[in-house]
């Protein structure tokens, strides 16, 4: 199953490492950083889980919870987990999802079959409160994500929703944003009284911070 930006993230109930979840009932209001991992037990997911958890203060504060995926059991996840505690100096306390049958990997076309046959690629699903699918990524096993670009697009995100503005390249929260072309001028001064910077009359720029 391919899944697009704008999707309804597809609802599953399953166990995981803190008891059953049903995703969406789980979700509430929040935002959710949706990841997977090729297997327990391994170097780069362990570094990976350690910085998640070691960032629980920062999702928190956007109102995201995390939510893991490996395809092994819970009792494997579980042990694992102390292994990720001792070694990355953290307390895990998020869930990760036991899908030792690829059902939740296979719906969230997780499996690559050139990579693994029954190890899920690193993908990244951005959940948004409506449940919609806001923005996808999918890294190769070798390659562990940068955690300091997935809170940053959960920052644009939100900004976006909140001010209706477009982030440029290498956005940073405090950095100047962009109007969309949708916009007229009229409609932006009144959105935006501080006032603006037209570069050419579809690159308007304004300070929202």
């Amino acid at each position: 199953m391919s899944l697009h930006i704008g999707d309804t993230a597809p609802d599953f109930t399953v166990d995981t490492t803190t008891g059953p979840i049903t995703l969406h009932e789980w979700a509430g209001d929040a935002w959710v950083f949706f990841f997977s991992h090729p297997a327990d037990f391994t170097p780069v997911c362990t570094t990976e889980m350690g910085t998640t958890a070691r960032l629980a203060a920062e999702f928190d504060k956007r109102n995201c919870k995390p939510l893991g995926l490996s395809t092994d059991t819970v009792e494997e996840h579980l042990a694992w987990v102390k292994d990720v505690d001792e070694t990355q100096g953290v307390t895990l306390a998020f869930p990760i999802v036991a899908d030792a049958d690829l059902r939740i990997a296979k719906l969230y076309d997780m499996i690559h079959p050139d990579q693994s046959e029954t190890a899920a690629v690193r993908s990244v699903f951005i959940i948004d409160p409506a449940k919609k699918i806001r923005l996808t990524m999918t890294y190769p096993m070798s390659v562990g994500r940068n955690f300091d670009e997935i809170l940053r697009v959960i920052d644009s995100l939100q900004l976006a929703d909140r001010m209706k503005i477009a982030t440029p390249a290498d956005w940073r929260p405090g950095d100047k944003v962009i109007i969309p072309p949708s916009v007229d001028d009229a409609t932006a001064h009144e959105r935006f009284p501080q006032g603006f910077t037209t570069i050419k009359p579809y690159l308007r720029m304004v300070d929202v911070a």
